[in-house]
């Protein structure tokens, strides 16, 4: 779900990381501040099926992207339909839901480089308390491309298994998919040595 990135040419795409980063956080913000009703759902809910419209995507990809959702939802509702009202339960999933909508919309909607020097230019000011923009954006730019390469591994393990028709097990998934992580981990750390980076 991190490298979505979908070329075009809507408002959306045009729009500077910078702005569409503030702009999303102002609507996170102000999704989990509104009132629980009916209608707030509802109009909160189109307004984001509006934005994909608008950035040229449309309904599939929206549907897309909510069903990548759906074990998240899952999760939610399990974990609240005993203990909320109804209406409290569908606001706190419509929230979330919304958010990362919003957060995938701008991963289609923006190139991952741009993304990572809107951050680095942001924490600049933060120099002065010891912070150093260029290393935590490297830092970011490096956890974005290696998320799919980790997805990839469990792809990999999970094919091979099914191919010798090992039974799912978690341990015998997990164990394979963390020595191929340590060991992308350590080929990573290598090169940034090769290349005089601390």
């Amino acid at each position: 779900m991190i490298s979505l990135y979908r070329p075009g040419d809507s408002l959306l795409h045009r729009l500077p990381a910078g702005p569409k980063l503030l702009v999303v956080m102002a609507l996170a913000l102000g999704v989990s501040l509104a009132p629980a009703s009916p209608w707030t759902l509802t109009g909160t809910a189109l307004a984001v099926a509006a934005c994909y419209v608008l950035a040229g995507l449309g309904a599939i990809e929206i549907a897309r992207q909510a069903y990548k959702l759906r074990w998240l939802v899952l999760v939610m509702v399990l974990s609240q339909v005993f203990f909320l009202p109804p209406l409290t339960m569908a606001a706190n999933v419509v929230r979330v839901v919304v958010v990362i909508l919003l957060a995938n919309l701008v991963t289609l909607t923006t190139r991952t480089e741009q993304l990572v020097d809107a951050i680095e230019r942001a924490l600049t000011p933060l120099r002065r308390l010891g912070v150093n923009p260029s290393r935590v954006a490297l830092m970011l730019s490096m956890t974005i491309t290696t998320i799919p390469v980790i997805a990839g591994f469990a792809s990999q393990i999970r094919e091979a298994q099914r191919a010798r028709g090992v039974p799912v097990a978690p341990l015998a998934f997990v164990v394979p998919l963390l020595i191929m992580a340590l060991k992308h981990s350590d080929d990573l750390a290598d090169a940034l040595n090769a290349r005089g980076i601390d």
